[in-house]
């Protein structure tokens, strides 16, 4: 049975009896769209990897071997981006936010200011202030590809020393920024003397028409400013398994590195290193399966909402599996959605923009179609 015969036969009786984060944290009755975990079949080839390693008995810490293969695998997947990058600058830790906090803490001045443009992933909103860096958010706006970084606000809040927080594909709206876009943010990074944190978790989550480019790989420019977080978690849905990559290949930021204590990375799980390997050594067809697969239900899903919310505004993503949907004009606060609709997603809210609703648009089909139809419940409500 191929991918989509797999998932188009999953009810959801079958996914919360799968037991994952999304579906056992919702509540009977409501379509689980929160937490952003794929519903689709796990890869044959990372199955058969993971497995591999318990058989061999390597559950203990990750040896560097290991982490060793993780930099190949992953070097050779950013080949594929076009992206030239040597192993030694290729560093195993547990996730992307894991990299986030050890760039700041150890590849940059102390308590450095991040700046965030927003809409954005949650984590992004709440870890700097957690920790005692100062935050400060660059609305995005609405340009003719949806929404766009707003470079003139850049160049007024960055300032020598301070970090960028650069998602792209971006979450939660789906961005996939274009070169022109890139460069342009580069000029303005690099004149303020600013560094980039680059979280490209969902790159490998592109639709036909978009392409990702890795931001450090555009210029001498780019590479000697940024820091890029990657991950095969997203795209192939193993973000338990604990394994992300972060690379960096300017001369200032090795330096920094190497005076670090190594424990600083400890946490990758072998098992995730297992799956990163096999995902970006044999997992390319299952990928673009899932893509495919990806691709259809986000159609659906704009069809669908068009006709029972029309006074809601939703532009299909051009990368990651997320709808984003401007509740604004339907009288709905997205608070209310679970309760109304039976559908929960993120509040907006925590994205640092109200009014918009974050949907998990990776579930079987006649779900992305029937979460649709509930959203009818939301119109001109109150």
């Amino acid at each position: 049975m191929d991918l989509a015969a797999q998932t188009d036969a999953l009810t959801m009786d079958d996914l919360r009896a799968r037991g994952s984060w999304k579906w056992s944290t919702t509540p009977p009755g409501v379509i689980g769209a929160g937490i952003a975990e794929m519903d689709l079949p796990l890869a044959p080839c990372i199955a058969a990897a993971v497995a591999g390693t318990v058989e061999r008995g390597i559950t203990g810490y990750l040896p560097p071997w290991l982490a060793g293969e993780v930099a190949r695998a992953t070097a050779g997947w950013q080949a594929g981006y076009g992206w030239d990058v040597d192993l030694a600058d290729v560093h195993v830790v547990p996730d992307v936010m894991d990299a986030f906090e050890h760039t700041v803490r150890h590849l940059l001045d102390p308590d450095p200011l991040v700046v965030l443009p927003t809409p954005a992933y949650m984590p992004f909103l709440t870890v700097p202030t957690a920790l005692g860096w100062p935050l400060v958010t660059a609305p995005m706006t609405m340009g003719d590809n949806g929404y766009a970084l707003d470079l003139d606000h850049l160049a007024r809040v960055l300032r020598p020393g301070a970090l960028l927080v650069l998602t792209n594909p971006q979450n939660p709206t789906g961005r996939v920024f274009t070169a022109a876009e890139l460069h342009a943010l580069a000029a303005v990074v690099h004149t303020a003397g600013a560094t980039v944190f680059a979280d490209e978790i969902h790159a490998g989550l592109v639709y036909p028409g978009h392409t990702h480019l890795p931001y450090a790989s555009l210029s001498a420019i780019t590479a000697g400013h940024t820091v890029t977080a990657t991950s095969a978690s997203k795209a192939w849905n193993v973000p338990g398994l604990a394994c992300a990559q972060l690379i960096f290949t300017a001369e200032k930021f090795r330096a920094r590195w190497a005076k670090t204590d190594p424990e600083v990375t400890h946490g990758a799980s072998p098992l995730g290193a297992a799956a990163a390997i096999a995902a970006y050594t044999e997992g390319a067809d299952h990928l673009n399966a899932v893509v495919g697969y990806l691709d259809a239900g986000r159609a659906i899903f704009a069809e669908t909402v068009a006709n029972s919310l029309p006074e809601a505004t939703f532009r299909p993503p051009e990368g990651t599996y997320l709808g984003w949907l401007d509740l604004r004009q339907t009288g709905c606060d997205p608070a209310d959605v679970a309760g109304l609709a039976r559908v929960m997603g993120v509040d907006g809210r925590a994205c640092g923009q109200p009014g918009h609703l974050r949907l998990n648009l990776a579930t079987p089909h006649h779900l992305v179609r029937e979460m649709a139809d509930r959203l009818a419940a939301c119109s001109r409500v109150g």
